[in-house]
């Protein structure tokens, strides 16, 4: 599959990059694909090259972009990435690809996920957007507490966690070094701490402002919300609770339950309850952009 490179936001200490995969057909709209990772480790290569064929074949352009990982950056550095991709793909991007700036549908999973639910609340919006195992809170207990799950694996020291955080700002995280990181501050319930630099006990009215629960509008894109109930890393209940938070509002969405299943249930392609899952997510794409 053919894919460009391009460097969308570029600093004095730092650039970021985007890949773009062109669909066959011009003028099409495009999927702005954000990465999972905890928001620590991660990368725009880490979309799976099924899941490209699958919205190339349903005739969709798609962007995986990077952004700043934490604790090296915070979150409001991290926000700010995303709306910075939202506006080159809506202004920059045309002058170099063959797409459709009006029709912007943005897709993530798990902390891409919640990243994709956050675009909802900024001022450019996009058409649509889809959450695979996403949140909308981290002020609740499952993310500033220690997490059962994490806590009853290996221990990772702190002396570890530390020695992988990088003196530098970093937008490329290999899972190999990132993910201890990542399992330690779930063992000891200081990842939102390590995202936002605030203790969420004292914080959390700012805190709430990175919810994208909490700040649902009227104008909230149309979302889908898809969601295994044996998730033991994001709990189900948080698409549960975007899902009502959205009705509250008015704002068009639908909840896919996978019964059974678990965190990143969308790699297991074979599966015909996944395979039904990607073409609810292609009906609503192809609803919503049209």
């Amino acid at each position: 599959m053919s894919k460009t490179t391009v460097i969308y936001k570029q600093k004095e200490n730092f650039e970021l990059k985007a890949d773009f995969y062109p669909a066959d057909e011009s003028s099409r709209p495009v999927i702005v694909y954000i990465h999972g990772g905890g928001l620590l480790w991660g990368s725009r290569e880490d979309m799976k090259p099924e899941q490209i064929d699958f919205y190339h074949q349903a005739g969709f352009n798609i962007f995986s972009i990077d952004y700043r990982l934490a604790p090296e950056s915070k979150l409001p550095a991290i926000r700010e990435d995303i709306i910075d991709a939202l506006d080159w793909i809506g202004n920059e991007g045309t002058k170099q690809f063959d797409y459709d700036p009006e029709k912007i549908a943005v897709i993530g999973s798990s902390a891409g996920g919640f990243l994709s639910l956050l675009t909802g609340t900024f001022p450019n919006k996009p058409k649509a957007i889809v959450s695979f195992y996403g949140y909308g809170d981290i002020t609740g207990d499952w993310a500033v507490k220690p997490s059962p799950h994490y806590a009853a694996m290996t221990n990772v020291p702190r002396e570890l966690a530390k020695m992988l955080v990088s003196n530098e700002i970093i937008s490329v995280g290999p899972i190999e070094k990132r993910y201890a990181l990542y399992m330690y501050a779930r063992q000891h319930g200081v990842w939102i701490e390590e995202l936002s630099g605030l203790i969420p006990v004292l914080a959390k009215d700012e805190l709430s402002t990175y919810c994208p629960l909490f700040n649902i509008q009227p104008d909230y894109p149309p979302t889908l919300l898809l969601h295994g109930t044996k998730d033991e890393d994001v709990p189900y209940e948080q698409s549960v609770f975007m899902a009502e938070g959205l009705q509250q509002n008015g704002v068009d969405n639908k909840l896919i339950t996978i019964p059974d299943g678990k965190h990143s249930f969308d790699e297991d392609w074979q599966n015909p309850i996944v395979q039904h899952a990607f073409e609810e997510v292609i009906n609503f794409l192809n609803d919503e952009l049209k």
